[in-house]
């Protein structure tokens, strides 16, 4: 293992075009679907001929094609140095495995009680851990490369594996004990599961086969420096297409719900916040240094929201109030993460004046 240079597809310093301007072009993909499918009437059963049962196949090709690039990042032969720490790596588990889907949970109820279908989507997004965003909030907060490339392998096989059970129980079983046993939308763990596979499975076997395959054909170098970032972008691509499509299908819904965007954020902004300064005091009692604690706030912080968008949409459908919940999470994650990264750089010249500031452009 070398330094942090080691690792190719995190070196900018700066956002790329897409990501820099995320928000606005997510804002701007759900009010094109908005007005697609409002204005031009035609539209929603034209994509509607392109259905196997409930599926919608356009969205399922857009979700998969989103998780495919984040998967070909993960470094899944670094996966053993995230173990050499093992307060470290507990810490982390702690984090992203019983705190965050906690207080995501909790805040779901607290806010939505009333609105099951946006609860069941909040809590998938506290349930999906994030493996692709993070390492760019990572490397702009100048955190351990190496460090969070290993925790989003860790997360990324956890996920594969016990997304299913999680969201099975935190959807379906916790509820009834918080008088919602009436409310909550019953989905069984097979429906996740099968969702689960399709959209988190298949892009995982998919990313998993090329990274292997490629990385022995023409070298690791060449792999991480010219086939990452051409295949990067897809994520991005994918999700407003997939944005565009989801709410061109429900334009007259969506109209109707402007002040729904607002009662979704709230708890998702606090979500954020209390993840991320909780995990950054940890780390700083646990005594790890800048770069680990940074990189330990970040991924404890951060969501997979392309996995809660995706099984979202299989369980409970294109229209749902769960996908469209789900569907804010980016929207409200990506500036909120920009400026946690500025916190990220204040506290390491404040608490760690023994390190160089980064200096960090200025985002919209």
């Amino acid at each position: 293992m070398g330094n942090s240079s080691a690792l190719p597809i995190c070196s900018p310093r700066r956002l790329g075009f897409l990501d820099r301007y995320l928000t606005a072009w997510i804002f701007a993909a759900m009010v094109g679907g908005v007005c697609a499918g409002w204005l031009e009437p035609a539209i929603v059963p034209f994509l509607n001929r392109f259905s196997v049962g409930t599926t919608s196949i356009p969205i399922a090709i857009g979700l998969i094609v989103m998780m495919y690039p984040p998967f070909t990042k993960v470094r899944y032969e670094e996966l053993g140095e995230v173990f050499r720490d093992k307060r470290v790596l507990g810490l982390s588990l702690f984090q992203n495995w019983v705190v965050g889907p906690i207080l995501m949970f909790v805040l779901a109820i607290v806010f939505l009680r009333g609105y099951p279908e946006y609860m069941a989507g909040l809590i998938m997004i506290g349930l999906a851990r994030c493996i692709a965003m993070v390492i760019v909030w990572n490397e702009l907060a100048k955190g351990d490369t190496e460090y969070a490339a290993g925790l989003v392998a860790f997360n990324s096989i956890f996920q594969v594996l016990f997304y299913s059970l999680y969201a099975w129980i935190f959807i379906t079983v916790l509820p009834q004990y918080f008088g919602l046993r009436g409310t909550m939308v019953n989905i069984s763990i097979a429906q996740i599961a099968k969702s689960v596979f399709i959209y988190l499975g298949i892009p995982f076997l998919a990313g998993f086969v090329t990274r292997s395959a490629m990385v022995r054909i023409k070298g690791r170098s060449w792999y991480d420096r010219e086939f990452v970032p051409r295949v990067s972008p897809l994520t991005l691509l994918a999700l407003l297409f997939t944005i565009v499509v989801m709410f061109s299908l429900k334009g007259e819904y969506i109209i109707r719900l402007p002040l729904d965007v607002l009662r979704i954020a709230v708890p998702l902004l606090i979500y954020f916040l209390v993840m991320f300064l909780i995990s950054f005091y940890m780390g700083c009692k646990l005594g790890a240094d800048y770069s680990k604690t940074a990189t330990l706030s970040f991924t404890a912080a951060s969501n997979n929201f392309e996995l809660a968008i995706a099984v979202a949409v299989a369980v409970f459908g294109i229209s749902s109030g769960a996908a469209f919940a789900a569907v804010i999470g980016p929207l409200v994650e990506v500036p909120v993460m920009i400026g946690l990264v500025n916190v990220a750089l204040h506290f390491q010249r404040k608490y760690y004046p023994g390190l160089q500031p980064t200096v960090v452009h200025e985002y919209r």
